[in-house]
């Protein structure tokens, strides 16, 4: 790769940025200019590993040449009808999409968050046309810690004090319990719960990895409360955990599906919620909607995606390195790592606070080619594309104990 040519260094770009974005981001200090694979490099030609793949947006790497190609064939042809047309690349994608997740319909979005909402709007319409809940007394029972977004209603059952403060009033109807907790989760459940919506695994919280049998339990809870099931799998799902979606490592399959991140091939911002026919079923026409949903290039690409993990060889290859990556961690506890959590290539390391904070490290890491990012306090997050090599893999975990045992 070579870093197009600019007169502006990093530092500039850095500086440009302060009075004229939002401060709503705390970035590591690299400008990244240009990117293929499972490398990046920054505007000076200094080339890193990346181990965070976009929050998993990047499963397959940046500019994954299958992906691409989708998206230049579909810009020669068409890029945007809005859904007052039908355009031929949307029922492909859905049909595929819903075979490859084991559902039956398909309602087409762009960022996560959206899904997150309109999954919320289609359970509370559900609860009141399906389930008989009194009108306005839907709940959704949530899980503390949890991350689905930054919305205004999203915030509004977020236990994330940042995310919160200053945002309010905040919209009712949700009701938190602990994860990994049945029995609270349980006592929540009553005749207006429309839902349990839950991230099979934790990914802002630090990869938090419930229980076995939690997510068994969960299905059974919601099957007998008569109660949906929302798993959100926006940032565990297409091949991140070594399984399509997390919870199949427990044979579970939800009554609703949020996915976004990966769907987009890194291109374009994809997502989708996908149910049984008679939950999103409830729809109707004006009832809910999205100019930029389904567009012809946004299903294109989505299509490409799931062509890709049809294979399955995705999914496999996160099954076997997350192996190496389990092994380098538990080989690093006690030498700078306090523990960890991993599923697949998905980790949450938590660092010995006397060494650094997760900004440190993933600063320290910066310096020696290796792209990180930090949650709560001293814990860094691992998620390299899935593309990644065993040897990189290494070579990352090895750098990674060269941080933390020879300090800053």
């Amino acid at each position: 790769m070579t870093a197009p040519a600019t007169t502006r260094t990093s530092a500039d770009l850095i500086r440009a940025e302060e009075p004229v974005l939002a401060h709503n981001y705390h970035p590591l200090p690299v400008v990244v200019a240009r990117a293929e694979g499972t490398w990046v490099e920054d505007v000076e030609g200094r080339r890193y590993l990346d181990m965070l793949a976009g929050y998993s947006a990047l499963n397959f790497g940046h500019r994954h040449p299958l992906l691409v190609e989708a998206a230049h064939r579909q810009l020669d042809r068409l890029t945007l009808t809005s859904r007052a047309f039908h355009n031929d690349r949307l029922a492909e994608f859905a049909e595929r999409l819903a075979a490859l997740t084991g559902q039956e319909m398909v309602l087409p979005m762009n960022t996560g968050a959206e899904a997150v909402e309109s999954g919320i709007k289609v359970a509370r319409k559900w609860a009141y046309e399906v389930k008989g809940v009194p009108a306005d007394r839907a709940t959704i029972v949530v899980a503390a810690e949890n991350f689905h977004g930054r919305t205004t209603t999203i915030v509004s059952f977020s236990t994330d004090e940042t995310a919160r403060k200053g945002f309010g009033p905040f919209t009712p109807g949700f009701r938190i319990v602990p994860y990994n907790d049945l029995a609270a989760l349980e006592a929540a459940v009553d005749e207006t719960t429309a839902a349990v919506l839950l991230e099979p695994i934790q990914g802002e919280a630090g990869v938090i990895v419930p229980d076995d049998g939690y997510l068994a339990g969960v299905r059974e809870v919601t099957r007998r409360a008569g109660c949906l099931f929302i798993a959100d799998e926006i940032q565990s799902g297409l091949g991140r955990t070594g399984r399509t979606l997390a919870v199949e490592h427990e044979s579970v399959v939800p009554d609703m599906l949020l996915l976004g991140k990966a769907l987009g091939g890194g291109i374009v911002p994809v997502s989708a919620v996908l149910a049984r026919r008679d939950v999103l079923g409830v729809l109707g026409p004006g009832e809910h909607g999205s100019t930029f949903g389904g567009n012809p290039l946004a299903a294109a690409v989505g299509t490409a995606v799931v062509e890709l993990l049809e294979t399955g060889e995705y999914q496999r290859r996160a099954a076997e390195l997350g192996v190496v990556l389990r092994d380098g961690l538990e080989a690093l506890v006690g030498k700078g790592v306090t523990g960890f959590r991993a599923r697949g290539l998905w980790a949450g390391v938590d660092i010995d606070p006397s060494i650094g904070t997760g900004r440190e490290i993933g600063e320290r890491l910066l310096r020696e080619g290796i792209l990180v990012k930090d949650t709560h306090g001293s814990t860094i997050r691992l998620a390299p594309p899935l593309t990644i090599t065993a040897e990189e893999l290494e070579s990352a975990l090895g750098t990674l104990e060269k941080v933390l045992t020879q300090g800053a």
